[in-house]
């Protein structure tokens, strides 16, 4: 076997395409209104099945970082023009972070966000692959504990870990002003859920993964198995002894938790795909993640920013296709049965994608 081949596994595909489908879900319900508890995010503090979505696909980057790196590393290899490739490629998920955030702010009418989900994804694919082609697994493993104490420590400073208040959106609210996700000019504070600290925690998942993926590469299952298992439980003791699970500020307890949960998810799907031959449920979502995901935003955006007599195209066609459901099932059943169709659609797009062998990445 070639070992500097960079391996790909239909388990890795399965559970980032999951993730993906699971955020097209989430994020385009037909009533914003009507959800089910499992399809919000929690109000603040705290974890519900939605949360899990983003850390998971952050724990993806990192695995996918160690299995297209770790080969050339084994090999000794030039990694100069895998380095280049990679920043480049930061920078474009970057970039198109930044097109789509135009676009929603002229769709809705809301000002130009400059952090974002994409934005997140990029600096930490970023970071952590410079980190992996230029660290040692030690010291890697040594930054992220520095990460989650450090971080702790540095939200344990601030005043509180309320919305407005806590020192991620303080810092938030004095570098990023009127450009944050919300801010008041009167008092100067402000939140931003995908804030500049909080980046802190985002980045201590990425090389969570990154390590669960050498694991992985070495068929090593059962020390990411442990790992998983220690880590979630890690995060429920943090989250009731010293600090909250927390999303928006991505405290350590939520990375924790949420790592250790992505690990095993990644372990049960090896297992059943990769080692017994189970179907990759999911693949045709991963192996076109960003054209899912990107594609997805600019149709909501179309939808809602497209209108005629007074309403939103998305509002015309809700109220055709989808609100007949209500007096029968009830509003909640409406909403997330237009979220499913939404997931259907895009899942017809990338079969036909994947019959073709059509792949876009950036």
């Amino acid at each position: 076997m070639d070992t500097q081949r960079p391996q790909r596994l239909d388990s890795v595909d399965a559970l980032r395409g999951l993730t993906v489908a699971a955020m097209i879900f989430v994020n385009d319900p037909g009533d914003w209104s009507h959800l089910w508890w499992p399809f919000e995010h929690a109000e603040w503090h705290g974890c519900t099945p939605t949360d899990l979505v983003f850390p998971t696909f952050m724990f993806i980057v990192g695995v996918a970082l160690a299995l297209a790196g770790g080969p050339k590393l084994d090999a000794g290899s030039d990694l100069a023009s895998l380095q280049r490739a990679w920043w480049g490629r930061a920078l474009r998920i970057l970039l198109l972070g930044w097109a789509l955030a135009a676009l929603i702010a002229f769709s809705f009418g809301h000002h130009w966000r400059p952090l974002g989900v994409l934005q997140r994804i990029g600096i930490c694919f970023g970071l952590v692959g410079w980190l992996y082609l230029h660290v040692s697994p030690r010291v890697r493993w040594g930054l992220l504990a520095v990460l989650l104490v450090g971080y702790g420590l540095l939200l344990g400073a601030g005043i509180d870990l309320e919305r407005d208040t806590s020192l991620p959106s303080r810092v938030d609210a004095m570098l990023l002003g009127p450009f944050a996700y919300r801010y008041d000019p009167a008092t100067g504070l402000g939140y931003e859920p995908e804030g500049l600290l909080s980046t802190l925690g985002a980045l201590a998942t990425t090389l969570f993964g990154a390590a669960c993926g050498d694991w992985l590469r070495r068929r090593e299952r059962r020390h990411v198995v442990l790992a998983g298992l220690i880590a979630a439980l890690a995060g429920i003791a943090l989250h009731l002894l010293w600090q909250p699970m927390n999303k928006a500020l991505w405290t350590p307890a939520f990375v924790l938790f949420t790592g250790g949960l992505a690990a095993l998810a990644l372990v049960l799907l090896h297992t059943a795909i990769d080692r017994h031959g189970a179907p990759p449920i999911g693949r045709r979502f991963g192996v076109n993640a960003i054209t899912a995901y990107a594609g997805s935003m600019v149709m909501v955006c179309l939808m809602y920013g497209v209108k005629w007599d007074g309403q939103s195209l998305h509002g015309h066609l809700y109220d055709a296709g989808f609100t007949w459901l209500v007096p029968r099932f009830g509003p909640e059943v409406a909403s997330h049965a237009w979220a499913l169709v939404q997931v259907a659609f895009w899942w017809a797009v990338l079969r036909w994608m994947d019959a073709r062998r059509i792949r876009i990445s950036i």
